[in-house]
């Protein structure tokens, strides 16, 4: 594990258009059919990383009280799975289930879509208004496994609270830190 930040896509990048197999479901899912006409969150996360499974339970909490007001939660995993088999989707399906998520939890075996978000490590999230424009992208808060901040979603949810109340959000946004999203090795000949 490298402790790697986000790199910060510019804000106002519009989303970059994907379909790829939701684990949960076993059936293809696009960002067409999966956004909402408020706010969609694009979290790039992974099954073993300690920066995910830090936040995890506060982060599901989080996901329900806010798609109870319309906002909609997709997961990526783009970690290569030859090197990091705990990665599978197989084992994403598992991971979704004992969690609880009720979001999909999508599977980038190519990483191609990873890369369309300048995404660089988990957890990377990411907020697209109801136009699909970015106006979020960074932390979940300030806490990470060895800081002994608490866990408290805080900077993600007050992005999500402006947007429902029709107010910018605040562009003071700080990277996310975790671990580095394992790419896959380019094949030499």
């Amino acid at each position: 594990m490298a402790e790697t930040p986000s790199t910060m896509l510019p804000l106002g990048t519009i989303a970059p258009a994907f379909t790829l197999l939701d684990t949960r479901t076993h059936q293809p899912a696009s960002l067409e059919q999966t956004k909402s006409s408020i706010a969609t969150v694009i979290m790039f996360i992974c099954n073993h990383c300690p920066y995910v499974k830090h936040i995890q339970k506060k982060l599901v909490e989080m996901v329900k009280k806010y798609q109870a007001q319309g906002i909609h939660f997709i997961a990526i995993n783009a970690n290569d799975v030859t090197l990091y088999p705990d990665d599978s989707p197989e084992k994403m399906q598992k991971e979704a289930e004992t969690a609880g998520y009720t979001f999909p939890y999508l599977y980038d075996e190519t990483q191609a879509v990873a890369k369309a978000y300048h995404a660089a490590c988990t957890p990377d999230l990411y907020v697209f208004d109801k136009n699909l424009k970015c106006v979020y992208r960074g932390r979940f808060d300030s806490a990470t496994p060895r800081n002994n901040q608490p866990v408290t979603g805080n900077e993600l949810s007050q992005a999500l609270d402006n947007i429902l109340a029709g107010k910018p959000v605040n562009p003071n946004q700080f990277p996310s830190l975790g671990c580095n999203i394992k790419w896959k090795r380019s094949v030499a000949f």
